[in-house]
């Protein structure tokens, strides 16, 4: 039966474009497995924009961004499990092993455009979660867009120059980790202790995997040390926790924060007032001088953070 017959996608879409083959592509193995993590990245962005429906429109900002970030990767995944998106270039290092032999590699450049899009979402989540001012999340999303665009110039390039561009991505990866292991750290923990901990999580989730990205762009595009079906599942691993594991930790972690408590006062258009107000100190509270206490130890003092929208 045609629903059951084997993936056909190599034999449509042959590994030679604009007249060079890459003799060192994917089979029919590297293939599934894009499509099985293009499956996996399409049910979680369903699952996301169900679990926000659930919430008030004011509510979903976190479900939206989350889901954006693995139906944006659905499609790459499908890209370049239907073996698209890619083009061939010679590598650096000729290797004897059957499995990388060859003079030419296939560069999936779409995995760079999934990056550019996605990579930034992923910080705004873990940004806003900290409660971090609108200027700094805008400065750490342009130090990401350079690490994402020199990682995929330094994998076009054929000469040992491509290091270069290798450094110069960690140098902004190394950044972009000391933002979120210090700076974001601290202003989430003004907060209270359930978005310190949702921070903790996810953050320290995205520190991790993300600090594996440069060793999987080393063995694959840099030294061609892996056959690229052995590239689809190390980059597929990665994605899968780094995009719908996280973006599920996430939610769950978000479950019961206002996102009025991190700046995020936003107003629908069913709303009788403009702007989410903080709940009120009881009156005798007051008149008594002691200070209300949310249950996860959030005051009501966090730093002001003007993230309105």
């Amino acid at each position: 039966m045609d629903l059951f017959r084997r993936n056909n996608a190599l034999n449509l879409n042959d590994n030679t474009v604009n007249g060079a083959t890459a003799d060192i592509a994917i089979t029919t193995h590297g293939s599934d497995f894009y499509f099985a993590i293009c499956a996996a990245m399409g049910l979680s962005g369903f699952i996301f924009i169900g679990l926000g429906y659930r919430k008030a429109r004011r509510d979903r900002l976190f479900h939206y961004i989350t889901a954006s970030v693995v139906f944006v990767a659905c499609i790459a995944y499908f890209t370049m499990g239907a073996n698209l998106g890619f083009t061939p270039i010679a590598v650096e290092f000729p290797r004897s092993d059957p499995k990388v032999a060859g003079t030419y590699r296939s560069i999936y450049y779409v995995r760079y455009i999934d990056w550019f899009i996605t990579t930034p979402l992923l910080l705004i989540d873990l940004l806003l979660t900290a409660g971090m001012p609108w200027p700094t999340i805008m400065w750490v999303v342009v130090v990401d867009e350079i690490m994402v665009i020199t990682g995929l110039v330094g994998a076009l390039v054929e000469s040992r120059y491509k290091w270069a561009y290798f450094v110069f991505g960690c140098v902004a990866l190394f950044y972009i980790v000391y933002q979120l292991a210090w700076e974001s750290r601290i202003h989430a923990k003004s907060f209270g202790r359930d978005v310190e901990r949702t921070f903790m999580m996810c953050g320290s989730l995205t520190t991790l995997l993300w600090i594996l990205y440069p060793v999987a762009w080393g063995v694959c595009e840099g030294a061609n040390l892996i056959a690229p079906d052995s590239e689809a599942v190390f980059y597929g691993v990665l994605d899968f926790l780094a995009k719908p594991c996280f973006g599920a930790l996430l939610l769950w972690g978000h479950r019961n924060i206002d996102p009025a408590r991190l700046g995020l006062a936003i107003h629908d258009y069913g709303d009788a007032d403009a702007v989410v107000q903080e709940k009120k100190i009881k009156p005798e509270t007051a008149a008594s001088g002691a200070t209300a206490t949310h249950p996860d130890g959030y005051n009501g003092t966090a730093p002001h953070v003007d993230n309105t929208v």
